[in-house]
Order: structure tokens, then sequence, then C-alpha cells
């Protein structure tokens, strides 16, 4: 046997399996869903949703218990491609979470469709899994095909419901976009591996520019290296493709819309937050060398993504269009902490206390969509939620709740998290995008409260666009969905009240 093959022998007996065991669980209940579906008998078939949101639970305990477990917190495993962090395991908590919740809101949206249902909760788990491995990835290539995988499955989810022509047009543009961007980020790649090269150390052990390791050290050593710096921007331009950064989320408001409304929730959160766990360790480890190049790029980036968000949600009268495009403001924000973080390391646990707060008040606020959508959800429009309130008591204070969260009012968690990114960007001397961050907010508070009052002051009207749908009779508030949204309405005001040891140990990091 060759001495290659020995060392790929020995190389695989040491990988760590027990460190991925949260990523395997959801592919061995992936892959549950399908055999059920398989053996039970039609009528028995209506359990698997339920099964697979208590299995998602059971795994996300399971991975809380286990927290600074050895075998879970292993640091690098797999020869390096992974890397578990304090940091990654908070994210694979948070992907987990969403995507629990993601699986109620179906429970109430694919029922209205004539679409295979099961399909839906295993693609789901698989690109949670595939989330979940990105959060840790310390490799080249394992970013890029944890990213593929995540992005292809997206592909499938975005243009679920394929009798809907919005929907379509929705998943092929999301299509496009995505493989340009996946384009972007591989040629940024190339481009880097290229500078970096690839040599052996002492032990005669190969060592490549797809590694993070090694292409920090080649950074470090190498400052004006043109080869990187054209990477660095491709790769930074790639990633922005996924948060939805300007210039590059001109896809954002027509996927959100044409998508269900349980999909369009996962890409503004699990999707968003999937960019930062990329970008987190991407600009302040590998590319910290260049942080003359990183900063000027993003800080420009997170500006112009502030206003464009803010100016344009605006005039928006369809809600998934206003959220997507809100959304795309708070991908501003969620920018300025990590410039930030070259600074103030505080900042990046700002950072996640911002994805917290925003998953808890984004649910909030799809989970009342949820209920309220027909058949048809990609055309609620603002006067569709006129009398919501007195109709819909508690749906009227989650949308309140969630709104208010998502624009930064005192005492909600989202006012929390706007206000240490604020900090940590205040420490790090970073006054002119402070500014436009907070005339960003001030503008925010227009159109969120609109969507309120468009909600608890039945006199208020706005005219309907053209072709819309009339407005869905309102049933009883689904009784998982109610149990989720008050959960995350309460979680957004006591989070909002004390931040406790979460905030201590996010701030920590």
């Amino acid at each position: 046997m060759s001495t290659a093959s020995l060392q790929l022998i020995e190389a695989a007996g040491r990988n760590q399996w027990l460190a991925i065991a949260p990523e395997l669980m959801l592919a061995l209940i992936a892959l549950m869903l399908l055999a059920l579906e398989l053996i039970l008998p039609k009528e028995q078939r209506a359990f698997i949703p339920g099964i697979a949101i208590v299995s998602q639970v059971a795994v996300l305990i399971g991975l809380i218990i286990n927290f600074n477990s050895p075998y879970i917190n292993a640091g690098p495993t797999f020869n390096g491609l992974l890397l578990h962090t304090a940091g990654g395991q908070f994210l694979r908590a948070f992907f987990l979470l969403a995507s629990i919740l993601v699986c109620v809101l179906a429970t109430v949206s694919l029922p209205r469709q004539r679409m295979p249902h099961v399909e839906f909760y295993h693609i789901i788990l698989v690109v949670t899994a595939g989330m979940m491995l990105l959060a840790q990835a310390n490799h080249f290539v394992m970013l890029f095909v944890a990213l593929e995988t995540v992005t292809v499955g997206l592909y499938i989810l975005v243009s679920y419901y394929r009798d809907n022509p919005l929907t379509l047009e929705a998943g092929l543009k999301y299509l496009i976009m995505g493989a340009l961007s996946s384009g972007i980020l591989l040629f940024g790649i190339t481009l880097l591996y290229g500078a970096a090269g690839a040599s052996p150390d002492a032990d005669g052990v190969l060592h490549t520019g797809f590694e993070y390791q090694t292409l920090t050290r080649f950074l470090a050593s190498h400052p004006n290296n043109f080869l990187a710096s054209a990477g660095i921007v491709l790769v930074l331009s790639g990633v922005a493709f996924k948060i939805g950064a300007f210039p590059f989320q001109i896809w954002v408001p027509d996927v959100y819309q044409g998508a269900p409304t349980p999909v369009t929730a996962f890409l503004a959160v699990s999707s968003k937050a999937v960019g930062f766990a990329v970008l987190i360790p991407l600009c302040l480890e590998v590319f910290r060398p260049y942080a003359s190049l990183v900063v000027p790029v993003l800080s420009v980036m997170a500006g112009a993504t502030i206003l464009f968000g803010n100016l344009a949600a605006l005039t928006q009268n369809n809600v998934k269009r206003l959220i997507a495009l809100s959304g795309v403001a708070h991908a501003g924000y969620l920018l300025l902490g990590v410039i930030a973080a070259f600074q103030e390391p505080q900042a990046v646990g700002a950072v996640y206390f911002y994805l917290f707060a925003y998953l808890l008040a984004s649910f909030a606020v799809f989970g009342v969509m949820t209920q309220l959508g027909g058949a048809d959800d990609t055309k609620q429009e603002l006067d569709q939620y006129a009398e919501l309130a007195r109709e819909r008591p508690f749906l009227g204070a989650v949308l309140a709740i969630g709104l208010g969260s998502l624009a930064g009012i005192p005492p909600l968690a989202g006012f929390m998290g706007k206000l240490l990114i604020f900090v940590s960007a205040f420490k790090a001397g970073l006054y002119p995008l402070l500014l436009i961050a907070i005339t960003g907010v001030v503008i925010s508070i227009y159109y969120y409260f609109g969507w309120i009052k468009a909600a608890f002051f039945p006199a208020w009207r706005l005219p309907s666009a053209e072709g819309a749908p009339a407005p869905a009779p309102r049933a009883p508030v689904h009784r998982g969905l109610g149990l989720a949204l008050g959960l995350l309405a309460l979680g957004s005001v006591v989070l909002g009240f004390y931040q406790g040891e979460l905030g201590r140990w996010l701030l920590g990091l």
C-alpha cells in the first residue's frame, strides 16, 4: 500500500463523527420522514410533520445539554475542515430553532396547497444541516460544498408551490442570481488559492490556500498582493448576495414575495444568518491582514444597504416586499457590527444577539402572515390587515410586538440588539456609519408603524394592488402556531427587559 493511501487511512481514522452528531441526526430524521411516508397508510401520514418538529426539538435539547461537551465542542476536526467554536455552537442552535419554527409555519401553510408535504420537511432538515456545517467551516472546500447544499435546497423550496406563476418566477430569479453569486464566490476562492499556492510543512503535510490558517499566514506575509485583493473582493461580493447587501440585493423583494411564506421566513432569518456565519470568521480572522481593504468595502456596502433598504420600503404596500426590503436594511445594521468588530471584539456578540432578536421578531411577524394568508399568499397587502386587532386581538398584539422589535422600539429585544451594535460602532469610532444607521432606524419607524396602524385603526385604508384577492376569512388561530407566536412575542419582551446569561455569554465571545 502506498504512503499516500496510508496517510488517507490514518486521517480517516482521526475523524470525530460525534462532533457532527446533530447534523447526522438531522440527516437521519430527514431520511426517516421519507421512509415513514412509504410505510404508513395515507390516513396516518398527517403525523409526519409533528414527528419532524418533535425530532428537531429533541436534537436541539441534546445540543444545548451537551453545549460544552468535548465531543460536540471538539475544536478542529476532520483534518481541519471544521472548527468548533462557541460562536459556531450558538449558530448551530440558532439554525435548529429557526428550522423548527419554519416547520411550524409549514403545518399551517402546506395544507392549503395541493403539493407533497413530507418532501418539504425533508428538504428543510437537509438545508438546516448544511447551514450548521457552514457555521463551523474552516476550509474553503468545506465552505463551498456546504453552501451549495444549502443553496440548491433553497432553489427547490422557493419554487415549491409550482402552480403559482409568481412562485415559479421567484424560483427562476433566485436560481439565476444564486448561480451568479456562486460563480463570483468560486472565482474569488480560486484567485486566493492561486495566490497562496501550496507548500509542505516540516512533516511533509501539504497545506494549500484553501485552508483558512494557511491563507491567513500568506496574507500576513504578502500585504499588497493583487490576486489576493481581487479574490477577497470577489468572495465578499459572493457572500453579499447571500445576505442581500447592496448592490447585490436586487433579487430580494421578488423572491421574498413569490416564495411560500414559511420559505420567505427561512430566507429572511436563516439564510441571512448563514451569510454572517461565513462573513465573521472570514473578515475577522482570515482576511484581517487585509483590513485596510475589507473595512472600506464593507463600510460602503453597509451604508448603502441601510439607506436603500429603508428608503425602498417606504413605498411598499405588499407586506412581503416590505419585509424583504426592511430585511435588506437589517443586513446593513449587521454589517455595521462586523465592521465594528475589527476594533471592538464585543461587537461579534452584539451581532449574534441581534440575529437572535431578529429571529424572534421575524418569525412572530411571519407567523401572523401565515395565519392570515390564503391559498395565494403572494399578494398580501397592508389594507388586508384592517381591523385585525379588533377581530383577532392576539394576532394584533403579536404583530405589534414583532414589528416594534424590528423597528427597534424599547423595551423590546430588537431595541437591545440595535443598541449593542450602535454602542460597539461608537466605541470603534464609526461615527459616519452610526449616523446613517440611526437615520435608517428613524425612517423604518414610518413603514413599520404604518403596518401597525393598518391593523389597529379600521378607518385607515390603502388602495389594494390590482388583482389582489379579497381578504381571507380570519379563521381561528392554529393551536400549534398560536403557542409558537405566544412564545416568540414573550421572548421579544423578556429579552428586551432582561438579557441575562445569554447577553453576558454572547458579549463575552
